[in-house]
């Protein structure tokens, strides 16, 4: 399988625009990855944006970007959007988007999956589509008790290292979730574990991601 290599437009740094509905949903869909490419590029610009974070919940999604993006340039905006009614304040949301597309150019969009069961995260999905029109838009995957999960046709290999390493984040910064079922080692780990397989990755481990559009360029 022929891995293909990331260019930045810039050659000052990479930008990143990760997108979460919840506290902890860009942690747990593509926090190996980021992890991945904070070890792959000297220079790394993170945008990050939670819709749904108050109270404790802000205060851990605050602590968990600072772990994930800890050493590189960052601009974390948390929202204090009602938690399951995001498509109910939809105009509202895109004017949101509409202000980070005037002054935010990413090389990549972290966002949901479009075909998540959670209203909340089909909304991010829509919009990070209907706005970033030119950009490299990766839609991440979240297990949780709907069955939804999909088939990705996007892989990102992660080392033993990264793997471990956002699974201890998830429980550093976490502490409110990890008296839930759903929260747990084996589950992300599994479920890395599984995309690492279909990827055959080194390691054993991967995430997936759905990419509906990617451009191809030969080397010069």
């Amino acid at each position: 399988m022929i891995g293909l290599q990331l260019t930045p437009k810039s050659s000052d740094a990479l930008h990143l625009l990760c997108l979460g509905a919840h506290s902890d949903d860009i942690e747990i869909g593509c926090g190996g990855t980021l992890l991945e490419l904070k070890r792959a590029f000297s220079r790394l610009t993170f945008h990050w944006v939670v819709f749904s974070a108050v109270g404790q919940r802000g205060l851990e999604a605050m602590k968990s970007a600072e772990l994930f993006t800890g050493g590189c340039e960052k601009e974390i905006l948390l929202k204090d959007y009602r938690d399951g009614f995001l498509p109910y304040n939809r105009g509202a949301v895109k004017d949101f988007f509409e202000e980070l597309k005037g002054r935010v150019n990413p090389d990549i969009v972290f966002t949901q999956w479009s075909g998540d069961a959670h209203q909340d995260h089909r909304l991010l999905s829509e919009l990070a589509w209907n706005t970033f029109r030119d950009h490299l838009i990766l839609e991440y995957e979240i297990p949780k008790y709907d069955g939804d999960m999909g088939r990705p046709n996007f892989f990102v290999p992660l080392t033993t290292a990264s793997c471990e390493q956002k699974i201890e984040h998830l429980f550093e910064a976490f502490g409110s979730q990890r008296s839930k079922r759903w929260f747990d080692r084996e589950t992300f780990r599994g479920l890395m574990r599984l995309r690492g397989m279909e990827c055959n990755s080194p390691s054993g481990y991967a995430e997936g991601f759905h990419s509906r559009k990617m451009v191809l360029h030969s080397s010069s």
